[in-house]
């Protein structure tokens, strides 16, 4: 029997866990704040490389739930360097048809930061090219836990019956509802784990680890790893035989 050809060569949702800004400054005998500013300009070839190649939705870990466990000093500049990137950024996304939302317990952030989010949200909030998800604050434990409590108002305000509660209710309730769970989640700087990262959301996503430094992740490393997934069978729990018949 002649396998089909592929049908979706081009993955509809990418996630990406930004590793290895730290080291890559180690390495150059710089301070970390100098790999994470340089990451910021790997994210833009990255938006750029998914506008381009029809992704529909890219979703990056900029600032997970235990990051606030790293030094006092680091998490400050992260936050600064957020906030400015956002005030400087949102404008360039806008004028590119990109919707930007970011995902995570913002009320963790400080009154001023949560205004940017809010009004770069706003602004972005009806264009209709790349989803932009940027994922801050966040932890896949918090969100399905999140999620869980919103259900569970609604169970307790008689508004939800129990045997009501489903996959399809949490996956509607959950963060990304709105979006196709991720097809490819790649994770740069050479470790092999998702480090809490949409754990609903990556059930059936293709796993791509490259030792590639986040800095240094340019259009050539993000297209190996879609070359990656675009020979990967996806059979969702299928056989070969039922997926190519």
């Amino acid at each position: 029997m002649t396998p089909k050809p592929l049908e979706n060569k081009v993955p509809k949702h990418v996630a990406i866990i930004m590793d290895g800004n730290g080291r890559w400054s180690e390495q150059k005998g710089k301070h970390r704040v100098f790999g994470h500013k340089h990451g910021v300009n790997a994210l833009r070839k990255a938006i750029i490389f998914a506008s381009e190649h029809s992704i529909e939705a890219l979703t990056i870990f900029a600032f997970s739930s235990e990051n606030w466990k790293r030094p006092e000093q680091e998490v400050n500049m992260l936050m600064e360097l957020f906030f400015t990137v956002l005030g400087r950024e949102v404008k360039k996304l806008h004028k590119n048809n990109i919707k930007l939302k970011i995902i995570g317990n913002i009320s963790g952030f400080s009154e001023r930061l949560q205004k940017k989010i809010h009004a770069a949200q706003l602004l972005t909030e009806n264009n209709t090219g790349l989803a932009l998800n940027v994922a801050a604050n966040y932890g896949g434990r918090w969100d399905i836990t999140d999620a869980t409590r919103k259900i569970a108002q609604q169970a307790k305000d008689g508004l939800l019956a129990i045997d009501e509660i489903d996959e399809a209710l949490l996956t509607k309730t959950i963060s990304l509802s709105e979006l196709s769970d991720v097809d490819l989640m790649i994770r740069t700087g050479g470790d092999y784990r998702i480090s809490n990262f949409l754990l609903w959301q990556l059930a059936y996503a293709e796993l791509y680890f490259t030792d590639v430094l986040w800095p240094d992740f340019d259009a050539q490393a993000f297209q190996q790893a879609v070359d990656v997934f675009s020979g990967k069978e996806r059979r969702f729990g299928q056989t070969s035989e039922q997926v190519n018949s």
